[in-house]
């Protein structure tokens, strides 16, 4: 099922691993022609353009958006006991974590007089993305919202698609996930239109503009982040779910497979890459992911992400060379099932978030492991982070300098104004002193 990708006789650097190594492919610049004339009928329009929209590809008209607070309440009550257990333990655990991610003010005194000084102040208002789709995400309510919470953010508003089957509401398994937070604000909105409805916003239903937009969704929703940075700030433009695992002979297919399967049934585009250095565990893996996909419910699914261009097993000559494939590979998921797994995963300089060892699966991370699940996509994680506290803030500098700690760093000031032949900026130290 999975097609094998033999390396383990090519010598290639990071570059060349980046061309040879299976990908989703996620073409955000295809989905602007389409997005753009929507966002700016929401930006002219307000809701009116974006309730357009969601009749034409949700298939619901819904006249008023937000959700009242008795929905909101009713979903709670009604949420299955299970379900609002999990839910309470997800968010207990993230918000431990997330708290540990806070920064402290630092002030450092560069001579006397002279300070800088540090502080992270939280965004004000900020719209959480939870996309619906294939499945229902409860939990990215949970990754959205607890760490804005802990950063300080002191206005949230969710939105996500409207559901046929609900009214013309988004799932109650996500409602109750809101009220559980004690998120108030939450709008019937889905898709592109949302991220444009909330950053233009629209005071006929209250909707005050957001300055920060977080949560993954499909192409369309990144098209409409990537029009809108700017208007807003964005945590990123998200693709499709993938998942690398880096494994040798002591794996357990079993494993593996299942790992590799709960990752291709978000999504038919979901990657799905197994890189081994043993040519056992792959025919074993390829073997068992037959197997399993057979019983799992999404089968149609999971098949067609296993067998897509963007999923492989790939053959390494050994773990050195298996490390510099999953570096370039640079997986949102990534996790390492080998003897010395720890020692192997703190060689890993590229991914979103790395799963050491054999009972540390993604689904965990997913769920209650206490991490983040918004993760960075398309190799992006390079240079990207998931979503956390620090997401939620900026940093501010103050600068504070007497008038003897402006004179004595004054004649560098000076030189380095003149070399840009910018003269007003020494000027502008020059009207403070006597140094003519």
């Amino acid at each position: 099922m999975l097609r094998l990708l033999d390396l383990s006789t090519t010598a290639a650097g990071p570059a060349q691993l980046r061309r040879l190594l299976p990908r989703a492919a996620t073409d955000v610049s295809s989905a602007l022609a389409t997005v753009s004339p929507l966002v700016e009928a929401v930006r002219q329009r307000g809701y009116a353009g974006a309730r357009e929209a969601t009749a034409r590809f949700d298939g619901v008209d819904v006249a008023d958006p937000r959700v009242p607070a008795e929905v909101l309440a009713t979903a709670l009550d009604e949420l299955d006991p299970d379900v609002r257990a999990a839910l309470e333990e997800s968010i207990r655990r993230v918000r431990i974590v997330s708290a540990e991610q806070r920064r402290g003010v630092t002030e450092v005194e560069l001579a006397p007089g002279a300070s800088v000084t540090e502080k992270w102040i939280p965004v004000d208002r900020v719209g959480l993305y939870v996309p619906g789709g294939l499945a229902v995400y409860p939990s990215s309510v949970v990754m959205n919202v607890v760490p804005a919470q802990v950063a300080g953010v002191g206005s949230l508003v969710v939105c996500s698609p409207p559901q046929r089957e609900f009214g013309g509401l988004p799932h109650p398994s996500i409602l109750a996930a809101c009220a559980l937070l004690g998120v108030s604000e939450v709008y019937a909105v889905g898709g592109a239109q949302a991220i444009a409805l909330l950053a233009y916003g629209d005071p006929e239903f209250d909707l005050e503009p957001v300055d920060l937009v977080t949560g993954p969704g499909n192409v369309y929703v990144a098209a409409a982040k990537r029009l809108l940075r700017g208007v807003i700030g964005i945590d990123a433009e998200a693709g499709p779910t993938e998942i690398a695992i880096l494994a040798d002979r002591h794996a357990d297919p079993v494993h593996v497979a299942a790992d590799l399967i709960s990752q291709a049934e978000h999504d038919p585009s979901a990657a799905s890459v197994l890189v081994t250095d043993s040519a056992e565990l792959a025919t074993a893996v390829s073997a068992e992911t037959q197997r399993q996909v057979a019983g799992t419910r999404h089968r149609d699914r999971v098949r067609t992400a296993l067998t897509g261009p963007q999923s492989a097993i790939v053959l390494v000559a050994d773990l050195e060379q298996g490390l510099d494939v999953v570096n370039a590979y640079a997986a949102e998921h990534l996790e390492v099932i080998t003897a010395d797994a720890r020692k192997w995963a703190e060689r890993v300089r590229h991914a979103g978030c790395v799963f050491v060892g054999a009972h540390s699966p993604v689904s965990l991370g997913d769920y209650c492991a206490g991490s983040n699940h918004v993760l960075p996509t398309g190799c992006t994680a390079r240079h990207a982070s998931g979503l956390s506290v620090q997401s939620f803030l900026r940093g501010v500098h103050l600068v504070e300098y007497s008038l003897q700690a402006l004179a004595e760093v004054a004649p560098h000031v000076l030189a380095l104004a003149e070399a840009e032949d910018l003269p007003a900026h020494g000027d502008a130290v020059r009207a403070r002193m006597t140094l003519r």
